[in-house]
């Protein structure tokens, strides 16, 4: 069977184009009606599930998620020109399969690399619950997450042929003085929209980081492996009483290839609310160091693991300062980058971050 005509639009995923889908992919049964609704919170890419009815006998799944590019143009121009749509497409295809986290069972995947018109269609894991970044979560939901996160880390920990495959963000010089550009460009439009909401020293601590950015930049040593670039709670499905999978990762449109632990130190830094953190958050980068050495890891202190940890505690300042002023924006938007900024700014000041940027800087 011919593949499927490519679309990239909620309203045109037809039951014919669902059977001719289905069918390229080896399911069998012809889809009569769809039902589709938006799912997920997500910025720069939109979530549909649809529910399937069949004509005949099947043996495809009665539900299915659709990925599609934003409906906000705004957000959906970012997503090309940051690349987020072609990036996800190829890790699902290239490098998914690589790694031992747990992922969605894409079916079907399809991308105009000339437009980023894109449809990825993946398993549905109802009735898994998305987390919610800014409520936060548990030490044992956090453990849990990163746990996982080092089954993403160690299959290719070091592994040099990842820089073979460059549509991965990684740093160069390059990229470092362009996000050093980048983020003082936007800055200033950053605290003049959001200063009601920030306390000075938050403030300070991310002028401070705009001053250093590109020696902040060069911290990033070998080894590396692939990164998620957005761990974080929204982007985590919680299986109800560990079913039917106890965590699975999604939204892979800022996969990487760099240095491993600047996603705990983003996962860590607003996933938890900031008493926890302080609480938790050593014997948390003791399990996943643990993890990461049960893969295999090997050569890794912990002493260098926790100052990468301290070092890369700015990685979710730079995401909220730059993403939202690039994306389109909404009141839960707005909650969530809040939430990030004095979070990741707190854990900064906490962990005494700001040192590795005067002795660089």
């Amino acid at each position: 069977m011919n593949p499927p005509e490519l679309i990239c639009e909620p309203e045109a995923i037809t039951p014919a184009w669902l059977t001719q889908a289905l069918g390229y992919v080896g399911y069998t049964g012809e889809v009569v009606g769809v039902k589709a609704a938006v799912i997920g919170t997500g910025q720069v890419g939109r979530n549909v599930r649809l529910s399937l009815d069949f004509k005949t006998d099947h043996n495809a799944p009665a539900t299915l998620v659709a990925k599609l590019p934003a409906a906000d143009p705004t957000s959906r121009q970012t997503g090309i020109d940051q690349q987020n749509y072609l990036r996800e497409v190829r890790f699902y295809s290239e490098l998914a399969p690589t790694v031992d986290i747990r992922t969605p069972r894409v079916l079907f995947t399809d991308i105009d690399e000339s437009s980023h018109d894109f449809i990825i269609l993946m398993e549905d894991l109802s009735p898994a619950q998305q987390g919610d970044q800014l409520a936060g979560c548990s030490s044992d939901a956090a453990h849990l997450a990163l746990v996982e996160l080092a089954k993403l880390h160690a299959p290719r920990w070091g592994d040099e042929l990842l820089a073979d495959h460059d549509w991965l963000t990684h740093r160069t010089e390059e990229s470092a003085a362009l996000g050093a550009a980048l983020y003082q460009q936007l800055f200033p439009g950053f605290v003049d929209r959001y200063r009601g909401q920030l306390s000075d020293p938050h403030v300070a601590v991310a002028a401070t980081l705009g001053e250093n950015f590109a020696a902040w930049s060069a911290l990033r040593k070998e080894p590396f492996a692939i990164t998620h670039g957005d761990y974080r709670l929204d982007n985590m499905l919680f299986g109800a009483n560990g079913e039917p999978y106890p965590l699975t990762v999604v939204d892979w449109q800022t996969a990487g290839y760099g240095p491993p632990v600047a996603d705990a130190a983003y996962f860590l830094g607003a996933g938890l609310l900031p008493e926890d953190r302080k609480r938790f958050e050593k014997a948390l980068m003791k399990d996943y160091y643990a993890a990461l050495e049960e893969g295999g890891v090997e050569g890794y202190s912990w002493q260098r693991c926790w100052d990468d940890y301290r070092r890369f505690s700015f990685s979710g300042l730079v995401m909220a300062v730059i993403a939202s002023m690039i994306v389109g924006q909404s009141d839960r938007g707005d909650e969530m980058f809040m939430a990030m900024a004095s979070r990741h700014a707190q854990q900064a000041i906490d962990l005494g971050a700001v040192e590795f940027l005067r002795v660089h800087g």
